[in-house]
């Protein structure tokens, strides 16, 4: 038996080929032993970092302003996702404003191939190359096999294809096919840390406490009385009022005169 390995480039065409060809050819698979095995390369991990702070959280939504600025809003937040803390977790109903939040995802992908193998044996019963062969299987029964294009056969030792079968030759076929695929696994680690406390005041700056003054109480409402006479200022000394007192004297004493005068010469023209 010679296997016949696919080329990566055509191994998908003809691995949908040579289903089509099991589904139709073989209502039993018993006659058919398949086996797989996978081929595993170089695992190859990328981390992607994103750091921010915590500017607004309300209920399950929260927004983060990240390294360079700009704002990511992260709506409906599970509460099973979590932030390790200092070693506790923090989902988003303990996470609080001013937090600093790290989301690492690492990224591995690995390289596989998967490499199945298919061998039937049989005699041939009937041939129709180069496209179709009626074999008769272990059990008795005769089944129609398409015949993918170059499959090869070995008949005693030698290498034939579809055109050097003839009935009655035992023959055995081989089909290998190999799947190249991705495996991507992903981790994702999150931390973060408790805003700082505010700074203690300095030593040597005293701590002022603002206080409020009490409202003055309204002014009780009385009967009003006449207000106190405003004593006149002191602004002169008391020697005009003499001055005027000692002239008004004068007069008086020289009206005091004239008239007895008058009342005197009065009397004497009388006598």
């Amino acid at each position: 038996m010679i296997p016949t390995r696919l080329s990566r480039a055509s191994e998908r065409g003809l691995l949908g080929l040579g289903a089509v060809c099991l589904a139709f050819c073989l209502p039993s698979t018993a006659q058919v032993q398949s086996s797989k095995s996978e081929t595993t390369g170089e695992a190859v991990k990328s981390v992607k970092i994103d750091r921010g702070e915590i500017v607004y959280i309300n209920g399950n939504s929260a927004i983060v302003k990240m390294e360079d600025g700009t704002l990511r809003h992260f709506d409906n937040v599970p509460d099973s996702v979590t932030l390790m803390v200092d070693g506790k977790p923090v989902n988003i109903h303990s996470a609080k404003v001013g937090m600093k939040v790290e989301k690492q995802t690492i990224t591995t992908t690995t390289p596989r191939v998967v490499t199945t193998v298919e061998t039937v044996t049989g005699k041939v019963w009937q041939v129709t190359p180069p496209n179709r062969v009626i074999l008769t299987l272990e059990n008795g029964e005769n089944q129609e096999f398409k015949i993918p294009k170059g499959q090869k056969f070995t008949i005693d030792g030698q290498e034939t294809d579809a055109f050097g079968l003839k009935k009655g030759m035992k023959v055995s076929a081989q089909r290998v096919t190999e799947v190249p695929e991705t495996v991507v696994a992903q981790e994702v680690k999150r931390t973060g840390s408790a805003p700082p406390p505010p700074p203690p005041p300095r030593q040597d700056v005293p701590i002022l406490v603002a206080a409020t003054r009490p409202a003055p109480p309204p002014p009780v409402q009385t009967a009003s009385a006449e207000p106190a006479p405003k004593a006149l200022p002191k602004t002169a000394s008391d020697l005009p009022l003499i001055g005027v007192l000692g002239m008004w004297l004068g007069a008086f004493s020289l009206m005091c005169t004239v008239i007895r005068k008058i009342v005197s010469y009065t009397q004497t023209r009388r006598f």
